[in-house]
């Protein structure tokens, strides 16, 4: 692509609306700039589309959104889909209706009917539309912890998960066949709405996910026991969270709620976290200065599409708040519900527990403990989705519970991708266990590190953006793969894993066995003393992310073994 002939079509074209022209405009002089918009199309990758809001074909705008939407709409024709309609959900970014009604038009106009909620819903409640409604397939636009200025389009299948193979890959193949925007076809919002091509979806299929997350508890009894003793602050992040977990609270008979008010207000500017992930220290100061004021037993916060769910609590022994890691509350709920199924008796056949690759080892414990068969995937929720739909299939396995280390997990199978609002109702409920003990959420993690082990895990990151960023990952990946240390830090390396070749080898004996994994741009490290590291490209973000995990017997030990582990990865690899 000519990046500069691209640019001046945008600039003259009359297809482009006057604002997309000026915005561009506005830009003659800045070469840098307008190559990084215009030096290729937004990639369209496994996981949708997901860049920054603005003018040219490498920035999320209506137009590329309806591009990708038309290579959507032909592969939806070319598995007979057209009847079966597309439902689409949105978070509170910028541009977000915009999109919306870009993705549905496109849609109509091939003669796909479009499903859309009428306001904000998080993602999870998307998934769990698109199966009660029988779709075809799913659209969410959000750009899910992304900072302010990114927008995203995620795409899922049917069985409502987020698209893996051979649909992924196929839907790929058709976007990449739209290679102008005269291949795309739109149309007026008010006919599509005559032709009953665009439809609204109702305020009943609300009430049928709540209805499905009130049915997640295991000792409502607990609940109610207890629900007057624990005070809940709860942040959205100025996303879609605030009433689905407002909701769910309320229903299941917590008293004591408290809302962050500056952050309970929609807002994609997000003008108190610009940064809005729950996993960014500085996204809590509100939430936190909330919670000491009322002193609060569980500060909780959802992402903009809430997908993830964060968590400190109240340390009583220092007064203090903790944060939780993704892998800590996980574990928690996990225990909990496998833990408390096994007494009762109601764990089913062939119980699964299902995580991703880079995610604690506490899972593999804990399956153990309760004979409970673990089952590693590849990074994305959408990889659980796929175990899910492969148990429903097959009656290999009867799910319990999938997490990632990332904040994300999901306690049912209704929905085939992570749910907050689900995972504040376990947790809540987790909370409500241990309160009756006279407990709080922190003595119960530390009760499973003493059961298990202190199994600690954190990630090193490397920002590597712009035009070069790309270049610079895949050679740092390529080094990795022609040269693998004797040792990382303290800890020697057992075998190497690397998805893409689909390999393992053993470094002592030299054996090379297979992954049993899709391919994937990751390595895997495996080293002495249950210890671990894996390097992967960012699918969402131009980072390269190294994630380590390490077994100790204290809590302050492993967290210098863990410091000392993620220094040295940084200094192998840069």
């Amino acid at each position: 692509m000519d990046y500069r002939q691209e640019y001046e079509k945008w600039c003259s074209d009359p297809y482009f609306d006057e604002e997309t022209r000026a915005e561009l405009k506005a830009l003659a002089g800045d070469e840098k700039e307008i190559e990084d918009r215009f030096y290729r199309t937004l990639e369209f990758g496994t996981a949708g589309l997901r860049g920054i809001i603005g003018a040219g074909t490498n920035r999320m705008n209506v137009y590329t959104v309806r591009q990708a939407t038309q290579g959507l709409a032909n592969y939806i024709l070319s598995q007979n889909g057209k009847e079966r309609g597309v439902a689409i959900a949105h978070d509170s970014r910028l541009m977000a209706d915009e999109f919306t009604d870009a993705a549905a038009l496109c849609l109509a106009a091939n003669g796909i009917k479009a499903y859309v909620f009428s306001g904000l819903r998080p993602g999870p409640e998307l998934s769990f539309a698109g199966r009660g409604l029988g779709c075809i397939a799913g659209i969410v636009i959000t750009a899910s912890h992304n900072p302010r200025e990114y927008n995203g389009y995620k795409v899922y299948w049917e069985d409502g998960a987020q698209v893996t193979p051979p649909h992924d890959t196929g839907i790929m193949t058709e976007v990449g066949r739209v290679t102008s925007f005269d291949m795309v076809k739109t149309m007026d919002k008010e006919e599509a709405v005559k032709a009953g091509l665009y439809s609204i979806i109702g305020e009943e299929l609300d009430e049928k996910y709540f209805a499905t997350l009130r049915d997640l508890s295991i000792h409502p009894e607990i609940i109610k026991q207890m629900a007057g003793d624990i005070k809940i602050v709860y942040t959205p992040l100025h996303g879609t969270g605030l009433g689905p977990v407002q909701r769910v609270l309320k229903d299941l008979g917590f008293e004591n709620v408290y809302i962050e008010p500056q952050q309970a207000v929609a807002d994609g500017h997000f003008p108190t976290a610009p940064y809005p992930n729950p996993e960014n220290p500085d996204a809590w100061e509100l939430a936190l200065k909330l919670a000491k004021e009322k002193d609060a037993d569980l500060v909780l916060a959802t992402d903009p599409d809430a997908d993830r769910l964060g968590v400190y609590c109240r340390d009583t022994k220092s007064g203090e708040y903790v944060t939780f890691t993704g892998n800590m509350s996980a574990m928690l709920i996990a225990e909990y519900i496998i833990g408390q199924k096994a007494a009762a008796g109601t764990l089913p056949k062939n119980p699964a527990f299902v995580e991703s690759i880079v995610s604690t080892d506490m899972a593999k414990a804990i399956a153990a403990a309760y004979g409970v068969e673990l089952i590693e995937v590849l990074t994305g929720f959408k990889y659980i989705g796929e175990q899910m739909l492969k148990f429903e299939k097959t009656g290999s396995n009867n799910y319990v519970f999938g997490f990632e280390e990332s904040y994300g997990c999901q306690p049912g199978t209704y929905a085939r991708d992570k749910d907050a609002p689900a995972a504040v109702c376990m947790l809540c409920e987790v909370a409500a266990y241990y309160k009756s003990q006279g407990k709080t959420l922190w003595d119960g993690m530390i009760e499973l590190y003493e059961k298990y082990g202190y199994y600690r895990e954190g990630i090193a990151t490397m920002t590597l953006a712009g035009i070069d960023g790309a270049a610079q990952i895949e050679s740092i990946m390529s080094r990795a793969r022609s040269s693998t240390p004797e040792k990382l830090g303290a800890f020697t390396v057992l075998a190497v894993r690397d998805y893409r070749a689909d390999t393992r080898k053993d470094m002592k004996t030299g054996e090379v066995t297979s992954t049993g994994l899709p391919s994937s741009n990751v390595l895997y490290y495996e080293l002495s003393d249950n210890a671990w590291c894996c390097v992967r490209p960012s699918g969402t973000e131009p980072k390269i992310k190294f994630y380590v995990g390490v077994k100790g017997t204290t809590l302050e030990g492993a967290d210098q073994m863990l410091e000392d582990l993620k220094a040295e990865v940084l200094r192998c690899f840069e």
